[in-house]
């Protein structure tokens, strides 16, 4: 009869034991899975005579809620022996694996280091910057290209604030606040409207230099970038000074050094020149300093900036950009040895 079978299973359920959980899902699934013993159950139920239905139906819905209370108890016994074995103070630790610091964070710490080994100091300021501290006190006239929306990003309800282009802003605002003489650097993040690629970004990192006192020349601009070129790439680095033009500087000029991956041998990286672009450096116009109520008859000084990003490429032979901002574990773990 059914009700034997019934108790049959009953007698299997309350005599079941284990603490596998590979044994206790495959009970479950004998009792309780789509194709289990229940699911037989009730199809031989609907074929009993109608008088014995309500016997057999208590009788199956006894033995369901059984099955469900021995794969709970079960599960719950294997849970609280794993608890158990987790609190184990003994127990050896899991491994944990250490950080790294971004290659942008360990360049700008080096290119700190070395400038503040020559005195100078770091100064900080805004990201979203005016027009007056990011163009006009550094000598943009006004049809400059750099003023407009294709290349930088102004806030819409008041074109006269946008975030900012370059750290000479900082400059400018430390020229504002102090007297020479004015030794400092300004890292910081800066923004372009730049369509994203491997050679360009609308996010980047600059570290700009400024350097006011009398009698300062461009002898004294020379002799800097060479001890900071020396420094960062190798006692064997050479530096190069192209003349070039920027709105902030005259004289201007754009400095190369001696390529790194061919020693100045003349590779396809540096085009078979022998030297690479880093940076671009001047003499402060006295505009700038008049700006800035300095007295260009009595003061002169020099400026410098560089792309972070630009140096680490050289340092560490990343040539796509976009890996600095992918945060991609894999890239960033080559970097924990040089922390």
């Amino acid at each position: 009869m059914m009700i034997d079978k019934i108790n049959e299973y009953l007698q299997d359920i309350e005599n079941f034991q284990s603490e596998d959980p590979e044994e206790i899902e495959n009970f479950r699934i004998k009792y309780l899975g789509r194709k289990g013993l229940l699911n037989d159950l009730f199809d031989e139920f609907k074929q009993i005579p109608k008088e014995e239905k309500p016997e057999v139906g208590k009788k199956i819905n006894e033995l369901k809620t059984r099955a469900y209370e021995k794969v709970n108890e079960l599960k719950s016994e294997v849970s609280s022996t794993s608890k158990r074995q987790i609190d184990d103070i003994t127990r050896p630790g899991y491994p944990m694996e250490t950080g790294s610091r971004h290659p942008i964070s360990l360049t700008r710490k080096e290119i700190i280091n070395i400038f503040s080994r020559l005195g100078y100091t770091v100064s900080e300021g805004p990201e979203i910057e005016d027009n007056w501290h990011n163009f006009s006190a550094l000598n943009f006239p006004e049809e400059h290209p750099a003023r407009d929306m294709q290349d930088t990003f102004f806030i819409t309800r008041n074109p006269d604030i946008l975030l900012r282009t370059h750290t000479s802003s900082v400059q400018v605002r430390e020229m504002e606040t102090m007297q020479p003489p004015i030794r400092t650097i300004s890292p910081g993040r800066v923004f372009r409207n730049e369509a994203i690629s491997a050679r360009a970004h609308c996010i980047f990192h600059q570290v700009e230099g400024l350097y006011i006192d009398k009698n300062v020349s461009f002898a004294d601009l020379k002799q800097t970038l060479l001890y900071f070129a020396k420094e960062m790439f190798g006692p064997e680095t050479q530096i190069r000074l192209r003349p070039s033009y920027f709105p902030f500087t005259e004289p201007s000029a754009e400095m190369d050094i001696s390529c790194t991956l061919c020693g100045g041998k003349g590779c396809k990286i540096c085009k078979y020149t022998g030297f690479l672009e880093i940076l671009g450096c001047g003499m402060v116009d006295p505009n700038v300093l008049e700006s800035s109520n300095i007295d260009p008859t009595q003061y002169t000084g020099f400026a410098f900036g560089m792309g972070i990003e630009r140096i680490a490429q050289l340092k560490f032979g990343v040539n796509d950009l976009r890996f600095y901002f992918e945060n991609d574990l894999s890239f960033l773990g080559q970097f924990r040895a040089k922390m």
